[in-house]
């Protein structure tokens, strides 16, 4: 069937505007209309003339909405400036008030309560505002939307508002601005919203071309979304009866629907894209404007096929003879009125008067050919048999329906209805199968009450001939009808059906339920039987039942079977539907066994039907107290209700009856359960366990306060998580199970925050005792408050900031805070990167350029979570990236990258710990913070390294103790290695970790080419004796350790025999010479004595190689088959190789006592053995440095 041809010539044209139309109102007298435009102004027609009878100017930008009172008495419109809603008088449109400063953006939507007190107002500013319409001031606090209010309606007894923002539906109660559902509907925006005139449906468009429907009742959206349109839907609209809707699209269409099937009923084109619609009074007209700059009317169009039948209601009650007396009368009066004899021929029809019906149908045709003509010819042949002749006269019928695809559908459904009292089954069964699938804008609901009753006529033969498994299916088809109920309207909907056909539709449901009772108990299926009795039970009201008592009766006497054995098996089978409907049965024949109802209520568990399977419980225990049995099903039904408090004391009551049970096998069945103290236990350790990687304090994100560890603990205990939990621990297999972790992992998930500290910042005692989202907003509190907000929207219960979780005034809590914290960001669920200084909507690199990057706990606070989210400036995401964790963002990562010099994935796979501990010092090298101890203290968790924290102690010794318990515990000499001035704590490391900016410096590696051909050199120069005892002596070396801040240190040293000042470069270097090495440049800011052979001093100098005992190294004997010597010996060769490389080297100046202090160069001391056969005269021990 092809679709409606749109109707692109509107009744009348309202030009005037100069530009798009926004919105249009008519008003209750029907006399008036009034429309909004973006050319800033309101116009005021008479929809009786046409003409503009003002034009009502005082916005200062587009209006984008306007509402009318329900008594027509006030216009209200606001505009995109946001500050301009303006009231006007209704009959005269002149203003009333100035424009009201509502808003501070937008005014997208505007609407009068029901009863006029109060006038909504709706904004991009995402709130609502509400305005007493005698006072125009502000009634309470405005409704928070947390998106632009795009449209908003009261709902039709004016107890609700609906609400359509970008990405939700909010549903408030008007009086107590509560709001009781909310819910996403279209994929991008929500445009329009509108009620039903009943109030039972809320239709939605928005940016997909479809219509959401949904059930006020139950805020559950009712079928599919309505298609039709090609593009967005602006706006829609009911007509006052509330059985048609028109919608407005961008795709230039309005779309008239009908509710009830949802077809499409007529379209009307714009020669633009449609902005607004709405329907006259009276619901005749449709009024709809746009991008046109006019308001179109156009006529809602009326049904064509037996709108209006004479003689109708005496066909509808049955009387024939009247009915065609009176088209007889109207025949004689006018024998050339066609229509007159195509009416009579349908009455003459449904007495079987083929021929005398066949000879109206074809005078008619003769005097005029037309849809009914031929429709009561085709009738007439089909009641004569004559099959082909009727086929054919139904199908010139439908070249006079106007393509109209309602009443080409109905004229297909009186052909079936024809064919298939003339025997046709197969044919008819074919024809509206089709009708039904095939058909786009087909009235399905019509078909299936076809279908249905065809099937009782059928059904009722297969009874009368003992056919009963066949009648019975024929009767289920027509119960199944989605059209057909108790309470169907369809007798009033489908009276063409009664006129035509002599249906009796009233009754069709109750006959339909009757005949397959009736058939299903012939056919030996008495389950099904009882069922579809008790549905007719169920559904029917006193007047039916009393008008089938005698029926009833019969069927009950005559329907009993041993249900119960079926009913065990299927529970045994699991086949709980088939069990509970077994149960059901028995139940409903009397019985009163609390077997019967403690089986129906465990197989309703196993269906989750909690409140129905607590009702068999309670039944349960009300047959028989003193069992344990229904007190057993209390508790699993509770608990599926998640009612966790009394499912616990049910529980308890099950366990005593157990113990008092007179029987042993039933007491004995005690033995398998817990009581609810010792399942407290086993949760209480799983607290302890978790809480032990989570800060002492802790902020509840939806209380808004500070928890300590009991407070944390006392609140696990009174939620719903912790209840659920302990009421399902019931056996002793229930304590060992991995549940109780997952879920107490999960109620204490914590949100931590990374931040810059700024000027003022909450603290401990600002917000102890006190709800931290009622506190002045201002400053600390300010970001606080919105850090909580965030972790609370994202699901979390737990949240920790360090300005104001830690007692700064315990030395305890602060030592172990600050050992701790590397842990607890380490364990976090997720750790929020607030960004002060990095403005909303910035761009790729502000983050790059944040101070965060700067800060020394930030480096250990990134580096520790597994999933960080950053956010700006005004607690929006950074680069709007919402995906959960953005260490997995490639270009977070890299901005982060290029910011801190650190390799992306280094950042992401880091782990704590001395591994790598120079390259970790660089890390953070360029990092600042407040207190100057705080450089070494936020390393701590860097290196996994717990150590006292003593402020105050100065930044050199805080750094020093540090450095040195990374050495002693590592030995790790690359910690060693920076340039820069010496500390206080020892000469051996830096006095600031800035002197670790530099990279270590790196010598090249050598091949292993190029050892081989060195060691088979050096074997030819070399005594083994000497070269075996030489590994030895540096086999045996300690590592290097700290005592009593002096630096242990095993080396290779070689002393200096000569210094002096150079000529040739700068004043601060020095020429020196040392035993075995070649001559170099040392430059150092401390001035040296100089000295040489024939001046010599007493202070004594050694240039020294730290040990690295990775250069002892271990050989590819698979690489070298023609080696001969033994291992030892190519072990030491091979370290003579490495020893002859260059290699960084300390200056050490020998004290008054002994120690060694080291001279500080400003460049690396880059050293060289001159020759490998003074192997023989190196110093190889341990060298104190203070």
């Amino acid at each position: 069937m092809s679709e409606l041809i749109p109707i692109t010539t509107p009744l009348r044209e309202f030009r005037g505007h100069d530009d798009r139309v926004n919105t249009v109102a008519v008003f209750p007298d029907q006399r008036r209309m009034v429309t909004a435009s973006d050319d800033n102004t309101l116009r005021l027609w008479d929809l009786k003339t046409g003409d503009m009878l003002k034009k009502m100017e005082g916005h200062s930008d587009c209006v984008r909405d306007l509402a009318v009172s329900r008594d027509g008495q006030l216009i209200a419109s606001g505009d995109e400036d946001g500050v301009g809603v303006i009231i006007w008088h209704g009959e005269t449109g002149e203003s009333l008030t100035q424009p009201i400063e509502a808003h501070s953006d937008w005014i997208l939507s505007l609407n009068f309560s029901p009863d006029g007190k109060v006038l909504a107002s709706g904004s991009g500013d995402q709130t609502i505002k509400l305005w007493n319409t005698k006072t125009w001031q502000q009634e309470g606090d405005p409704i928070w939307c947390a998106n632009d209010v795009n449209y908003m309606r009261y709902s039709p007894s004016g107890e609700l508002l609906a609400i359509a923002t970008n990405d939700s539906i909010q549903i408030y109660n008007s009086g107590t601005r509560e709001r009781v559902a909310s819910f996403e509907c279209h994929t991008e925006y929500n445009f329009s919203l509108a009620w039903a005139p009943d109030g039972t449906r809320l239709l939605i468009s928005g940016s997909d071309p479809t219509i959401r429907e949904w059930d006020t009742s139950t805020w559950q959206q009712v079928g599919d979304p309505w298609q039709g349109h090609s593009k967005s839907i602006n706006a829609i609209a009911f007509n006052p009866a509330g059985t048609l809707v028109a919608s407005a699209s961008y795709d230039n269409h309005v779309r008239l629907w009908q509710l009830s099937d949802r077809r499409t009923v007529a379209t009307f084109k714009h020669s633009s894209e449609a902005t607004c619609v709405t329907f006259s009074v009276d619901g005749k007209r449709i009024l709809s404007g746009g991008r046109d700059k006019m308001v179109s009317e156009w006529a809602v169009p009326h049904p064509k096929i037996l709108a209006v039948t004479t003689a109708r209601n005496a066909c509808i009650n049955g009387d024939l003879s009247t009915a065609e007396e009176l088209l007889t009368q109207y025949i004689n009066a006018n024998p050339n009125n066609h229509t007159s004899y195509s009416h009579r021929s349908f009455i003459i029809a449904r007495k079987h008067d083929w021929d005398n019906a066949l000879q109206d149908a074809i005078k008619s045709i003769s005097i005029q050919p037309s849809l009914t003509g031929y429709i009561s010819k085709g009738i007439a042949l089909c009641g004569k048999g004559h099959i082909p002749d009727a086929r054919a006269a139904f199908d010139i019928a439908s070249m006079y329906t106007d393509q109209d695809s309602q009443a080409t559908h109905f004229l297909l459904l009186i052909k079936a209805i024809a064919l298939f009292g003339a025997d046709q089954h197969d044919e008819v069964n074919l024809l509206l199968k089709e009708l039904t699938t095939g058909c786009p804008n087909a009235d399905t609901r019509a078909c299936h009450i076809v279908q249905a009753y065809l099937r009782v006529q059928l059904g009722i033969k297969a009874f009368d001939s003992k056919r009963h498994d066949e009648a019975a299916e024929h009767f289920t088809a027509a119960v199944n009808c989605s059209a057909l109920s108790s309470k169907s309207d369809i007798h009033d909907i489908y009276e063409d059906l009664v006129v035509l056909f002599g249906w009796n539709l009233k009754s069709l449901w109750l006959i339909a339920h009757q005949k397959q009772c009736d058939a299903f108990l012939r056919a030996g299926r008495l389950q099904d039987a009882v069922k579809s009795y008790q549905y007719i039970m169920d559904m029917s009201d006193d007047i039916t039942k009393a008008n089938c008592l005698d029926w009833s009766n019969a069927f009950t006497e005559e329907c009993s079977a041993p249900f119960l054995t079926n009913g065990d098996a299927a529970l045994a089978a699991s086949d709980y539907d088939r069990a509970i409907d077994l149960y059901s049965a028995v139940i409903d024949l009397d019985c009163t066994s609390d077997v019967v109802f403690a089986s129906r209520s465990e197989a309703k568990l196993g269906k989750m039907l909690w409140d129905d399977a607590l009702l068999d419980a309670q039944k349960v225990i009300e047959i028989n107290p003193s069992s344990h049995v229904g007190y057993q099903l209390t508790h699993a039904a509770l608990r599926g209700a998640q009612r966790y408090d009394e499912a616990i004391d049910a529980f308890t009551i099950m366990l005593s009856k157990l113990d008092d049970a007179p029987e042993a096998q039933i007491r004995d069945l005690r033995q398998q359960y817990v009581r609810p103290s010792q399942a407290e236990d086993t949760i209480q350790r799983a607290v302890w366990i978790e809480l032990e990687y989570a800060p002492l304090r802790l902020l509840n994100t939806s209380a808004g306060l500070l928890c300590d560890r009991a407070a944390q603990i006392s609140t696990f205990k009174m939620s719903a998580e912790y209840k659920e939990l302990l009421s399902s621990i019931t056996k002793h297999s229930d304590l060992r199970t991995r549940r109780i972790t997952d879920v107490v992992a999960m109620y204490f998930r914590c949100v931590l925050l990374s931040h810059r500290w700024e000027e003022t910042e909450a603290l401990l005692h600002d917000i102890q005792d006190e709800v931290v989202y009622e506190a002045n907003g201002l400053g600390g509190i300010a970001k606080l408050q919105s850090f909580c907000k965030v972790a609370r929207e994202a699901g979390y219960r737990w949240a920790w900031m360090d300005t104001c979780c830690i007692d700064k005034r315990s030395n305890t809590e602060v030592q172990e805070s600050v050992n701790s914290m590397f842990v607890w960001y380490r364990h976090s669920a997720l750790t929020i990167v607030y960004l002060c200084d990095v403005p909303p909507s910035s761009q790729p690199g502000a983050l790059a350029r944040s101070v965060w990057n700067e800060r020394g706990w930030t480096f250990q606070e990134f580096v520790a979570p597994k999933v960080v989210v950053f956010y700006q400036q005004d607690w929006s995401l950074y680069l709007g990236d919402r995906s959960p964790n953005h260490k997995e963002s490639p270009a977070i990562m890299k901005e982060l990258e290029d910011a801190t010099g650190i390799d992306a994935q280094a950042l992401v796979t880091f782990r704590p710990g001395m591994s790598g501990a120079r390259e970790k010092l660089q890390w953070a090298s360029k990092r600042v913070t407040t207190v100057q101890e705080d450089v070494a203290y936020s390393l701590f968790g860097i290196f996994g390294i717990n150590l006292p924290v003593i402020y105050g102690e100065k930044k050199q010794n805080a750094l020093g103790r540090l450095l040195q318990e990374i050495v002693a515990r590592s030995g790790d000499i690359s910690v060693l290695d920076w340039i820069g001035q010496p500390s206080e704590f020892n000469s051996c490391l830096p006095a600031d970790i800035i002197f670790y900016t530099a990279p270590p410096r790196t010598l090249p590696s050598l091949s292993e080419d190029h050892i081989r051909v060195q060691v088979s050199l050096l074997r030819q120069t070399l005594s083994t004796a000497l070269l075996l005892k030489f590994y030895e002596q540096l086999e045996e070396l300690r590592a290097p350790r700290f005592a009593n801040c002096r630096l242990h240190l095993p080396c290779i040293s070689f002393r200096v025999t000569e210094v002096g000042r150079s000529q040739d470069v700068a004043q601060d270097t020095y020429d020196i010479k040392a035993e075995g090495l070649d001559d170099l440049l040392i430059t150092t800011k401390e001035p040296l004595l100089q000295f040489s052979c024939t001046r010599p001093v007493r202070r004594t100098l050694l240039l020294v190689r730290p040990w690295d005992r990775d250069l002892l190294g271990v050989p590819d004997f698979a690489e070298q088959p023609d080696m001969t010597d033994d291992t030892e010996s190519i072990e030491a060769l091979r370290l003579m190789v490495r020893l002859r490389q260059p290699f960084n080297a300390f200056l050490l100046a020998r004290q008054r006592i002994g120690e060694y202090k080291r001279v500080a160069s400003d460049h690396n001391i880059v050293a060289q053995i001159r020759d490998i056969s003074f192997v023989g005269n190196m110093d190889v021990g341990t060298v104190e440095i203070l």
